[in-house]
Order: structure tokens, then sequence, then C-alpha cells
């Protein structure tokens, strides 16, 4: 069924709208442009962070295909990028997967949460589990597009802490779609070492070349 569906509704790439193979969201040209960046963690403020690639050209198409345009289908190849290039010893358990949250008004507005996507994806490829234990409390903390470093760190102090009545991970892999000063994960490890967590590090889909 699937393959007389793709002759009569021939898959899109995401970022420039050619032919693409059945089940994967980029044309092989598109594919070959992505940037694909070292396989070890760099550290922003204060956090190890880790993501296969660059958030630029069609990187950043499907972050935002998959944040803006309700393609929830894109978690699973991004999630699979992620595991497949991950470095050694991320991805295990016992650490617990804990999404980036989003705020309520703006999870009930998209209907979802991007992060929560990638990390049930990262969760079925390597066994571990997510605890969904971070909550937003500020709306327009979350409104980074177009702010600077300094005004987008400034707006995330004291916007994350944790969710009342949920146990904290002692060792948390942070999930999120792109990261781009490092400020939203850095708050969201501030949150999970305050509540008991000794061991945190991240993981994205992309990252802004030059971090």
């Amino acid at each position: 069924m699937e393959a007389i569906l793709d002759l009569v509704v021939p898959r899109s790439c995401w970022a420039c709208g050619a032919r693409a193979r059945r089940r994967e969201p980029l044309c092989l040209a598109c594919r070959g442009l992505l940037r694909w960046l070292e396989d070890r963690p760099i550290e922003l403020e204060g956090v190890k962070i880790w993501a296969p690639v660059a958030y630029e050209g069609p990187a950043r198409a499907l972050v935002r295909g998959l944040k803006f345009r309700g393609a929830v289908g894109l978690a699973a190849p991004m999630a699979a990028q992620i595991a497949a290039c991950l470095p050694p010893g991320l991805l295990r358990p016992p650490g617990l997967l804990v999404p980036v949250p989003l705020h309520r008004r703006r999870a009930r507005a998209r209907g979802y949460n991007q992060a929560e996507r990638l990390a049930a994806q990262l969760a079925g490829r390597s066994g571990m589990r997510v605890a969904d234990c971070l909550r937003r409390r500020s709306a327009a903390a979350g409104r980074q597009v177009g702010r600077g470093r300094d005004e987008r760190l400034a707006a995330l102090e004291g916007s994350i802490d944790r969710r009342p009545a949920v146990e904290v991970p002692e060792r948390a892999l942070l999930v999120d779609d792109v990261v781009t000063t490092g400020g939203t994960v850095a708050a969201c490890a501030d949150a999970l070492y305050a509540a008991g967590a000794v061991d945190v590090a991240a993981v994205a889909y992309a990252l802004t070349p030059g971090r």
C-alpha cells in the first residue's frame, strides 16, 4: 500500500521539495548537505551537550517542520540520527531521558512537545525511560526566536523547575530538538541539580554552528 501511495503522492524532501525516498525526510542531495558535527560533547553554560548535525540548511528545515508544522513523524528519523551517532555512554540505562519542557499554553496550542516526541523515540531505541519531570513556568521565556544571547539567557532565569511530586533521576539526559545558546538546557540542568540530580548532560538533533 505504501508503495502505491508513493506513486500517487510522491514523498517530498522537507528542505527543497524534491522527491525523497520512502521513510526519508530529505532527498539524497539535501542529506549530503547536512553538516555532521564531531562525535564528542561540547560544554555550554556548564552542561555537556551533543548533537549530530549543525543547525543550518536541511537540518533547520527538519527542526522547523517538527516544531512549527505539526510534522510529528519527523521525530523518528531525527531520533534515529541522534542514536546512530551518539558518543558511547550517553544513551544508556540506568539514566533517564528528560525532555526539555514546553509551557502548557504553547503545548496546548501546538498539540505536543517536540522534545517529548524525540525523547519517546530515543527511549524506544535505547531501553531508557522518559522522565517528564520538569515544567516551564513562564511562557514568555520560551519565545527565543529573534533574541540575542544575553536576552535569551536573562529570560530563562527561574523559568524552569521541577514538577511537583515527580521524582527526579540522579542521572539525567536532557533531550531537545535544537540548542542555540545553551541557556535552556542550563536552566533545566539547574532545576534537576536543585532537585537532587548528580549527573546531567544533554542531546539535541541540531546545534547552532560555532557553539
